[in-house]
């Protein structure tokens, strides 16, 4: 695959955490893998280019997302989507979580429609969160929410 915006994923497959001297790799899925995700979670539409890239490159482990619990990325979207029913809440686009935090309280995702680079969000999906605006814009791509994501753990700080 060629990559066109995550270039600085692409550069640091292997980066040291939090000053501590252990190092994590990326270790991406194959193009037909990513295939079968746009089957199940974009009803047979191709993802945008800079997921598809995320994918390819970190889709099974990378040192700037965490999955929680789960092992595998189709895990991780059939948490998350289960955890809205159970929550009543109702994302009605197609959409992709990329991350899920805070115990598991959130998660980050982006829409499916929203262009090759799309915009990063925030979902907070907890009872005890009395919000009515439960999704927020975190970033304005993907490409710069990673590199953003990348250059603070260069950095030695915690990239979650």
């Amino acid at each position: 695959m060629n990559i066109l915006y995550l270039k600085e994923l692409q550069n640091n497959p292997s980066l040291e955490i939090n000053n501590s001297g252990y190092f994590s790799e990326i270790s991406g899925l194959s193009e037909q893998e990513i295939v079968q995700l746009e089957k199940v979670y974009n009803n047979f539409n191709t993802f945008p280019k800079a997921l598809r890239e995320l994918l390819f490159l970190g889709g099974k482990d990378c040192y700037v997302f965490d999955n929680g619990l789960e092992e595998t990325p189709q895990q991780l979207q059939n948490y998350v989507r289960n955890k809205l029913i159970k929550k009543n809440k109702t994302i009605s686009r197609p959409f992709y979580v990329i991350d899920i935090y805070n115990a598991p309280d959130q998660f980050i995702f982006v829409y499916l429609d929203e262009g090759d680079n799309p915009p990063v969000y925030e979902a907070h999906y907890e009872d005890t969160i009395d919000r009515s605006n439960w999704i927020v814009k975190v970033d304005s791509s993907l490409s710069n929410y990673i590199n953003y994501l990348i250059n603070r753990t260069k950095k030695g700080e915690n990239p979650f």
